[in-house]
């Protein structure tokens, strides 16, 4: 796990605050008895999670595709590969969404900005050591894949403006 106690806090929040905007069909189906604290994110997301990101054309048109992104540091973070449709579009449109579901464990829907993590970013190095430990040797080889492609690679966080998270079951 590594979120500090303010990662934790900040979740948290936005958690609440997601829950108390939303809607009734969503707060149904996210219902409170149901609902999952960030400290439970932290435990449950681990590992690469398989996200469905939504961003959206010049033409306001949707694009959503899977993706391989993590939770880190109390946020969603993902990355595209150079030359990536959606990663040129979150450049110029920064608005995303995305939704992850594991087994009966888990269900998260985050709605924000994409906050981009070029290789000069602060938070860079540390999002890339977080990678190598969930990825171990893959990474360089997934990196390998790519590098005769034109452009750079893409790697974000969603800064959350909402965010919603539950057991998708009762029985779970």
């Amino acid at each position: 796990m590594h979120e500090t106690r303010e990662d934790l806090e900040a979740l948290q929040r936005l958690l609440d605050e997601s829950y108390r905007l939303a809607g009734l069909q969503l707060r149904s189906v996210f219902s409170r008895d149901r609902s999952l604290r960030a400290s439970d994110l932290a435990e449950l997301l681990t590992g690469v999670l398989l996200l469905n990101v939504a961003v959206t054309t010049r033409s306001g048109a949707p694009l959503v595709a899977p993706v391989d992104g993590v939770f880190y540091r109390g946020r969603v973070w993902f990355g595209f590969p150079p030359g990536s449709v959606r990663g040129r579009a979150l450049h110029a449109r920064p608005q995303v969404s995305a939704t992850h579901t594991q087994d009966a464990k888990v269900c998260i829907i985050v709605h924000g900005l994409a906050k981009e993590v070029p290789r000069s970013h602060p938070e860079y190095e540390a999002y890339n050591e977080y990678l190598k430990e969930v990825y171990g040797p893959n990474l360089d080889l997934s990196r390998a894949l790519y590098e005769d492609r034109e452009g750079t690679e893409y790697n974000a966080y969603i800064e959350p403006r909402r965010f919603f998270a539950t057991w998708p079951h009762p029985e779970a």
